[in-house]
Formats: C-alpha cells, sequence, structure tokens
C-alpha cells in the first residue's frame, strides 16, 4: 500500500464548448481495468448519439495499467492527451470519458489534442483532487471523565478524530502518521496521566481535498 497517493475527488461532470462542439467530461475513480471499462461503456451508453466518447485510464500504485481510446477522432489526438493529464496530475485510479458533440468546426489534430486536454484538465478542476493518505487508526481508551479533555485536545492536535464510541469505556478512534504512532501514544499517556488503554487498529486511508 502506497503511504500516499492522488486521485479524483468523486464522480462528476464539466462540460465546456470549443468552436460550436461540445466536451464533456465525465470522471471517476476506478480500482481495477474492469471498474474502469464498465464506466466508459456506462457513460457510452448514456450518450450513444454523441459524435464520440474518447476515453482513458490509469489504474494501479504503479501505473501498470494505462489505456487511452480515440473513439473515431484521428489516431493520437483524444485518448492519449487526456492520459498525459492525468500523469501530469500524478493521479492514480482514475477514469475519464470525454464525450464530444460535434458543432460543425473541425478543429484539425493540434485543435482536438488541446480540446482534450484542456477538458480532461478544467473537468478535474472543477471536480476536485484528493490526497490519499495512509493512516494507522489507534484506538484510545478511558473513563467518561476524561473525554471532554481528550476530545478537545485532539480536536484542536495534528491528529483527526474518526469516531467515538460510547461503551463501558470512552473509546475514541484516531488517524495517526505510521511515524507519529509512538509519540500520539506518549502524548495520550501524559494527557490521562497513565489513565488510558491504547491499541493500534486497522490501516486506512485519510482523504484530504488539495
Amino acid at each position: 500500500m502506497l503511504p500516499s497517493y492522488l486521485t479524483v475527488k468523486e464522480y462528476g461532470e464539466h462540460e465546456i464548448v470549443i468552436e460550436k462542439s461540445r466536451f464533456i467530461a465525465h470522471i471517476s475513480r476506478a480500482k481495477t481495468e474492469e471498474e474502469a471499462q464498465e464506466f466508459i461503456q456506462t457513460i457510452k451508453k448514456k450518450h450513444w448519439n454523441a459524435t464520440h466518447n474518447c476515453s482513458a485510464y490509469l489504474i494501479g500504485e504503479n501505473d501498470h495499467i494505462q489505456k487511452a481510446n480515440d473513439d473515431g477522432e484521428p489516431s493520437g489526438t483524444a485518448g492519449v492527451p487526456i492520459l498525459e493529464v492525468l500523469k501530469k496530475r500524478k493521479l492514480k485510479d482514475t477514469v475519464v470519458v470525454i464525450t464530444r458533440y460535434f458543432g460543425g468546426i473541425k478543429l484539425g489534430a493540434g485543435g482536438l489534442i488541446r480540446a482534450y486536454g484542456k477538458s480532461t484538465s478544467e473537468g478535474l478542476n472543477a471536480i476536485g483532487i484528493v490526497e490519499r493518505k495512509l493512516m494507522r487508526v489507534m484506538h484510545t481508551k478511558v473513563d467518561y471523565t476524561w473525554l471532554g479533555k481528550l476530545e478537545n485536545e485532539l480536536r484542536s492536535s495534528i491528529y483527526t478524530i474518526r469516531e467515538i464510541h460510547y461503551l463501558d469505556k470512552v473509546e475514541v478512534e484516531t488517524f495517526v502518521e505510521e511515524s507519529e504512532t509512538e509519540a500520539f501514544s506518549s502524548w495520550m499517556i501524559e494527557l490521562t496521566n497513565g489513565q488510558c488503554e491504547i491499541s493500534q487498529g486497522m490501516q486506512l486511508y485519510l482523504e484530504k481535498e488539495i
């Protein structure tokens, strides 16, 4: 698992018009090639009457799955420019389909490359990018008398509370960077005068919009 990586925030669409042609960017996450292909087919069915539905995706920790499809546009003028934007932005597990409705004015090879690149870039800007950082979930159990202090300190710290469980004792789940787990444990012990139980939980990605 990567310590951190960038990907698109969520599914979204963004439309621009260039020389009377409509370019609609459809952008989503895809963790597998199957997911990416399903997404592409879904968009193609939705926009079955479009002139082109060009696509590209970049998947895997080492970007080992890369595909680009021009869908009838001149070779190298659509899919590759989309893919190049994903690479330039250093995005992972991302699929893009650019739907084009031809407006009657030919753009030429250079114009098409710029149009598909611009549509992808503006779509990403509109939908948003997140950094996914691998974190350790730390579990801290304390008596209820410590909850107010603990919660206040955590909310004003560098750490992020994931969840609070109200059981016999209160249990606070906190996202902590792997390199910070010992420092976090020491801080919790100090804050509670040693009256806490600390354990390490699973590793999860925490998302932050950039």
